[in-house]
C-alpha cells in the first residue's frame, strides 16, 4: 500500500488516526489490518481508534470507525467531534453533516469546542439481572449509535474496570455483537462520573462519547434529573450531554465537548 498521510486528533482523552479519503474500493480486512497495526501503541502510532474518511452522495463527509482491534463500529461520538474539528480546520467549514453506519450526524466546531447532534437511541432497557462472578447484579442497556450498558456503582475509582468491564463485555446476554461497559457515579442531579470499558478497544478508555451519552440518558431516565448533565470523564475532561425528553423518549441529543489536532505525518509502509 503506497504512503498515507494521517492526522493524530484527541477529544476528551480518546484518541484516533484521522485518514482521509481512503480509497473506496479498500477491503474491510485490509483496513482492519492497518487500524489493529497503526493503532498499536508499542509499534505503531498508538490510538483507540482509526477514522477512514470517504466522499458521501447523503453528507459532506462519510466517517468508517475502526476500533484498536481492527473490527468496524457503528459510531463513535468522540471521534465525530474529532471530524468536525478536522474538517473545520482543513476547509475552514463549522457545520458539517458526517454520514455513519449509525446514521447522520450533525456538527457544529468552535475554536477547540465541538458539540455534535446523535441519532435517537434504541432498545432501551432497565435493570436487566445478569450473573457476574457468581453473584446477580443489574444493569441497564441503550443503542446510542453503538451498544452500552450503563451501571450505577459507588466507589467508582475502587471498580476494577477492566476485569468487570470484560465480563460483561463478553457476556452471553449481550451476545453476538456484545456491548460497551459504562460504570457510573452519581454527583449530583447535574453530574455524573464516568469509566468506561470500550468495545473493540479491549480495555478502559480514558472517554467514550457515545457512554456518556448512554450515562446521561439511563441516568435521566432513572432519576428524573435535569436534560442538561456534565459527564466528568477519566481524562479529567468533561463532556455535556444535553437533550429533550418525553417520557422514555430522546430527542435533538447533543454531546459537547473539547477536541484538537495533536500532529500530522506520513505513513510510508504498512
Amino acid at each position: 500500500m503506497k504512503a498515507l498521510n494521517f492526522t493524530k486528533m484527541v477529544a476528551s482523552g480518546n484518541d484516533f488516526i484521522v485518514i482521509p479519503l481512503f480509497p473506496a474500493s479498500t477491503s474491510l480486512r485490509l483496513i482492519g489490518g492497518v487500524a489493529k497495526k497503526i493503532c498499536d501503541r508499542k509499534f505503531g502510532i498508538g490510538a483507540d481508534g482509526l477514522l477512514v474518511l470517504e466522499k458521501s452522495k447523503v453528507a459532506d463527509i462519510k466517517m468508517r470507525i475502526f476500533n484498536a482491534d481492527g473490527s468496524e463500529a457503528e459510531m463513535c461520538g468522540n471521534g465525530a467531534r474529532c471530524i468536525a474539528f478536522w474538517m473545520k480546520s482543513k476547509f475552514k467549514k463549522s457545520k458539517v453533516n458526517i454520514e455513519t453506519k449509525a446514521g447522520i450526524i450533525e456538527s457544529e466546531a468552535g475554536v477547540n469546542d465541538v458539540k455534535i447532534k446523535l441519532t435517537e437511541p434504541k432498545y432501551i432497557k432497565l435493570n436487566i439481572p445478569i450473573r457476574i462472578s457468581n453473584r446477580q447484579i443489574r444493569v441497564n442497556f441503550i443503542n446510542t449509535g453503538v451498544p452500552h450498558t450503563v451501571i450505577f456503582v459507588e466507589g467508582l475509582d475502587k471498580i476494577n474496570v477492566v476485569n468487570l468491564g470484560r465480563q460483561i463485555r463478553y457476556h452471553e446476554r449481550f451476545s453476538p455483537k456484545g456491548t460497551n461497559v459504562n460504570f457510573v457515579e452519581v454527583l449530583n442531579k447535574y453530574a455524573v462520573r464516568l469509566r468506561t470499558y470500550e468495545r473493540g478497544v479491549e480495555d478502559e478508555t480514558l472517554a467514550c462519547g457515545t457512554g456518556a451519552v448512554a450515562s446521561a440518558l439511563i441516568f435521566a431516565l432513572m432519576t428524573n434529573a435535569c436534560k442538561k448533565i456534565n459527564i466528568h470523564t477519566r481524562g479529567k475532561e468533561v463532556l455535556t450531554v444535553y437533550f429533550s425528553s418525553l417520557g422514555n423518549k430522546f430527542t435533538d441529543i447533543w454531546l459537547r465537548g473539547k477536541a484538537d489536532i495533536v500532529f500530522e505525518g506520513i505513513i510510508k509502509s504498512i
